[in-house]
């Protein structure tokens, strides 16, 4: 009986080892994709008031687990029996990374001044249904990039056993929303730490000056991270597209990946905004007219 229960933990032992050497390949994958994560999401999780800030994130983070489960066994299901949906969800979500990047560069450009009665409607709007959109949004984009994140997991492994596979993907899927969204929640309160310690040390000396290092810093990075989260968000989607459609896989050899996918990640997105501005559009007249 010992012998049999011994021998079990030896069967465990070896599989975790695998698992191991697994996930440290598949996590050497992911680690592109993993830091546009990154920057897309620490973008997203910034600019709500500071209390909110940590509720806001554990929203997304919560968001984000959930969609993990979600996806991890589907993409293990339809690998095993119908290859060919991953390219297609893997192209659609795609397109709407693409739209949310390029719809960010038109908004920066082209946005309007607004006048004093828009802004007053939207603070109101910021203390109620702004913030559920916005972490809908955030979570959306989550599901986007987590299905990239599995799907380069799982090809990491697919010579292995499916029991590898499962554990493998399951472990890169967790760590991916652990350390990202761990490392977004140290960036979006590194001014209160900095106001602790600007505060602790009676503003004199090193740690004060490390604290307003701090606080002077957060709204740079959260500058910088709105920039590198866009153009990550347009990289990714292009990056789809060139991975997944042959056609454009073999368009333009000549022409760095980094640029073609830039490109793919910009048209398509131009594309669909001039699309859902067409709807839109459409559905305000129509709506007039009635």
């Amino acid at each position: 009986m010992a012998s049999g229960f011994f021998a079990i933990l030896d069967d465990i032992a070896a599989l975790m080892d695998d698992v191991s050497v697994t996930a440290k390949i598949a996590a050497k994958n992911t680690a592109g994709i993993l830091g546009d994560d990154l920057a897309v999401n620490a973008e997203k999780a910034t600019g709500f008031l500071s209390s909110r800030e940590l509720p806001v994130l554990w929203a997304i983070t919560k968001g984000s687990f959930i969609n993990k489960i979600i996806i991890v066994p589907i993409a293990l299901l339809l690998n095993a029996f119908f290859p060919i949906a991953i390219k297609v969800i893997l192209v659609l979500g795609g397109f709407f990374l693409a739209y949310e990047g390029v719809e960010k560069i038109i908004e920066y450009f082209f946005h309007r001044q607004k006048t004093g009665d828009e802004v007053i409607a939207e603070t109101k709007q910021d203390d109620s249904d702004a913030e559920k959109t916005k972490v809908k949004s955030a979570v959306m984009t989550d599901f986007i990039l987590s299905i990239e994140i599995v799907i380069i997991a799982l090809g990491s492994v697919l010579e292995e056993s499916l029991t590898i596979q499962i554990l493998t993907v399951s472990v890169i899927a967790l760590l991916a929303t652990i350390g990202v969204y761990g490392i977004v929640a140290i960036i979006v309160r590194m001014d209160d730490a900095g106001y602790k310690l600007i505060k602790r040390s009676g503003d004199k000396g090193f740690f004060a000056s490390i604290g307003h290092l701090l606080v002077k810093s957060l709204p740079i990075i959260i500058r910088i991270l709105a920039v590198v989260g866009t153009i990550a968000l347009i990289l990714v989607s292009g990056g789809i597209f060139v991975h997944n459609i042959e056609f454009l896989h073999h368009l333009l050899p000549n022409i760095a990946t980094l640029v073609k996918e830039l490109v793919f990640g910009l048209l398509a997105g131009l594309i669909v905004v001039a699309i859902v501005k067409a709807v839109t559009t459409i559905f305000g007249s129509l709506k007039k007219s009635h």
